[in-house]
């Protein structure tokens, strides 16, 4: 018997709060750590995708038709530091082709399926919204880690991320839990950062990783030259921050 891969979602429907690049620095992560890990970019942008060095425009299939026409998820899998289920723009319209199907929450769970023996882990990105596509990965996911931007504003989303999730575990899923909240881009200088933290974790105690992504021009170098910052810049502060995290996830929440 083969076992099963562990899925984990990265969600927040807030922009901007490092979700892409911490869905492939911790995949990157897990990968060194001898992990096999499959990355399913779920973003119409594509930046996961791009952040391998692979162009979304040049795709002849992506994600849209795995989800929308039941096309064998491998067959948009790209090998890259890990493989990629890539992502092109057309996936911005697969909310709506899926609208009319049934079991369209399950499109995801059902393509992975068909993989999950394959890897250890599967690290799904997901848009800026809670949209279907949104509750497609959580509905396929074991467990969420939600990057948070350690600013009053994007604490606001947490709570409709729990309310989300808690109808998903009502409907669709459930046993889906979030695995642990990470700070990012995490300003060290700045009270108003420090007094963020605190309010994190007065509201969700030991939810909170002990881990810390600080704000650092590395994360906007490395996509660029399609790789991880562990690849682009191993012995930095930034790569030793993702693997701190993967031993923290791997470690099963002992913080």
């Amino acid at each position: 018997m083969t076992s099963r891969a562990k899925v984990i979602a990265f969600a927040n429907q807030k922009g901007g709060v490092a979700k892409t690049t911490t869905t492939l620095n911790l995949a990157a992560a897990f990968a060194e750590e001898g992990h096999r890990v499959l990355c399913v970019d779920m973003d119409p942008q594509g930046n996961l995708t791009m952040s391998q060095g692979i162009d979304p425009d040049s795709l002849e299939r992506s994600m849209f038709d795995v989800l929308v026409h039941d096309l064998p998820i491998r067959e948009v899998i790209r090998s890259r530091e890990i493989d990629v289920a890539c992502a092109s723009i057309d996936l911005a319209g697969a909310e709506l082709a899926m609208s009319m199907k049934i079991g369209r929450e399950r499109s995801l769970q059902k393509a992975l399926r068909a993989v999950e023996g394959d890897y250890d882990f599967i690290c799904i990105d997901t848009p800026p919204s809670l949209g279907l596509l949104t509750i497609n990965a959580l509905t396929a996911a074991h467990k969420v880690i939600v990057p948070v931007q350690c600013e009053y504003l994007s604490m606001r989303g947490l709570i409709q991320l729990q309310n989300t999730l808690s109808m998903i575990r009502e409907n669709l899923n459930p046993d889906v839990d979030i695995e642990g909240i990470l700070p990012t881009l995490v300003d060290t200088r700045t009270i108003h950062a420090k007094e963020a933290i605190e309010i994190l974790e007065e509201n969700f105690g030991d939810r909170v990783f002990a881990s810390r992504i600080k704000k650092t021009v590395r994360f906007a170098e490395a996509p660029v030259r399609g790789m991880s910052v562990l690849k682009y810049d191993p012995d930095g502060m930034a790569a030793q921050s993702y693997r701190d995290l993967a031993k923290e996830v791997l470690s099963n929440g002992q913080r």
